[in-house]
């Protein structure tokens, strides 16, 4: 939807600074400006490819054991440096560190904590593909002027002040919510500024498309085997209708495509490497497109329970995810209630039961 002239930095004005009462946001609209002039940096660097010297690994690995790409660490330090010096944040963390970030001195500390992915879907860069860079804000409980402990950023998403992501494509557009609807704001380049591109963003309730990494299927719950079936199975299937797949291998490209138009993502629980819970970071990247979504009118759950819900144990912690459309997350989430029951009755041949030949002898 157009909406005239509106930048992010008038429309930040109107939501958060002239807000009236005791709970303004002092400082949010701030800090959300420093974090648009990341991106804006990011995608200036984006832009210049190879010809950046920039690509490539980096001969490292991040604190999950995965290989860091050199734009990995190049588009981290972008978030550090234009986020640490505004008094507006206490400290940071990040996919790409292995703990907080506090804002050092000669630097004031504020009241408020960034999580961020700094580029989500890297693997993507060295084939030119769609990337993005993924943030959460929340506010800190203790002193503002101690440095931040790691417990200070184990809060529930729910708590989260404002959430957002940068998908670098054909144009740079920025996807927010500071709780009052989901807006999207595309980047005018000749003149530097975000302008509000996409009003109120709406998740349609009911979707005929589905993404998910079919090469783990083996892997999956039966639960998420039987949703997928029955989407494969077309309208000759229990749906009556044609579903499409897709898979981009980046989560801001999937979340955008469903807030554009609908749709169910999906990187649930399996059990390839068993001892893990989920893959994708419920700080960096679970939580804050669970806000966005939910602020889009969409549902976002584990399989079993809500993300936003969900307290963090460590700043690193995986969790699954499905997020989109309300009524086909709402149907998931009943599979695995119904499974979870004894009550899914075709989904548990004994080649996929508890003791089968790709599940643990024990429940997990």
């Amino acid at each position: 939807m157009q909406d005239g002239r509106t930048t992010l930095s008038k429309f930040l004005i109107d939501t958060l600074d002239r807000k009236p009462g005791p709970h303004a946001a002092t400082g949010l609209s701030a800090l959300l400006v420093d974090v648009a002039a990341s991106i804006k940096t990011i995608a200036a660097a984006l832009t210049r490819g190879a010809l950046g010297g920039q690509h490539g690994s980096a001969l490292s690995v991040n604190t999950h054991g995965e290989e860091q790409k050199k734009l990995d660490l190049v588009t981290n330090d972008i978030f550090l440096q234009h986020c640490e010096w505004d008094g507006l944040l206490a400290g940071m963390v990040s996919e790409e560190m292995d703990g907080v970030y506090a804002v050092p001195e000669p630097y004031p500390r504020g009241e408020y904590l960034l999580a961020f992915d700094p580029l989500d879907g890297s693997s993507n860069i060295d084939i030119n593909g769609v990337v993005g860079s993924i943030f959460s804000v929340s506010r800190r409980s203790a002193s503002r002027h101690e440095a931040p402990s790691e417990a200070d950023f184990l809060r529930p998403g729910s708590e989260q002040v404002a959430a957002g992501y940068a998908i670098y494509g054909p144009a740079t557009m920025l996807v927010i919510s500071v709780g009052n609807g989901t807006h999207g704001f595309t980047l005018e380049r000749d003149v530097g500024n975000f302008v509000l591109t996409h009003s109120d963003i709406r998740i349609p309730d009911d979707s005929c498309e589905f993404a998910i990494n079919v090469s783990n299927e083996r892997f999956w719950e039966p639960p998420v085997r039987r949703y997928v079936k029955e989407c494969k199975e077309g309208r000759t299937g229990c749906r009556a209708q044609d579903f499409n797949m897709r898979w981009i291998a980046s989560m801001v490209a999937e979340v955008h495509r469903i807030l554009m138009r609908g749709g169910v993502f999906m990187y649930p629980r399996d059990f390839k490497t068993p001892e893990m819970e989920g893959r994708l970071r419920l700080l960096y990247e679970a939580n804050p497109m669970s806000f966005l979504v939910e602020q889009a009118g969409g549902l976002s759950i584990t399989g079993r329970e809500r993300i936003l819900d969900t307290t963090p144990r460590t700043l690193h912690q995986r969790v699954p995810v499905i997020l989109g459309s309300r009524n086909e997350v709402a149907r998931i989430q009943r599979y695995h209630g119904e499974y979870d029951r004894g009550e899914d009755k075709p989904f548990t041949s004994p080649l996929f039961n508890e003791r089968s030949l790709f599940l643990p002898e024990t429940p997990v």
